[in-house]
This record gives structure tokens, sequence and C-alpha cells, in this order.
């Protein structure tokens, strides 16, 4: 499986996106796995080695408020 389907763009600045950057962070520790993040061209795009914690991830958004999108 491609690396980018496990990837999400998000719209975040500042603090939103501190806030995200510790989120991704404490989610891949749990799930013992690698992630990263890339400049998209509308945003900031969050990636993750599986599938679940990308869905974590994009849970955590929504908890948030903070809109994402497959990317």
């Amino acid at each position: 499986m491609s690396k980018e389907k496990n990837c999400l763009i998000v719209r975040a600045a500042g603090r939103q996106l501190d806030l995200l950057r510790g989120e991704a962070s404490r989610i891949a520790k749990r799930s013992n796995i690698d992630w990263w993040i890339d400049q998209a061209e509308v945003g900031t795009r969050f990636c993750f080695e599986d599938t679940k914690a990308k869905e974590s991830f994009a849970l955590a958004c929504d908890n948030f408020g903070i809109p994402c999108q497959d990317g």
C-alpha cells in the first residue's frame, strides 16, 4: 500500500497545528509506528504508516473541530 493513502490534509495554523502535531505523535507512539508532516498546496499533510492511525487522527481532528480531507 502506498504511504500516500494514509495521509490527511488539514487547514490549521499556530496553536491548532501544534495541537495536531502533539496528537499525531501520541497516536503514532501508541500504535508503535512512524508519522511525518509535509506541506500541501492547501494546508499541511499528516501521514501515518498505518490506516488505523490515520483514522484515529481524523477522529481527533473532528473532536477539535478542525476540518481534514484525504490527501
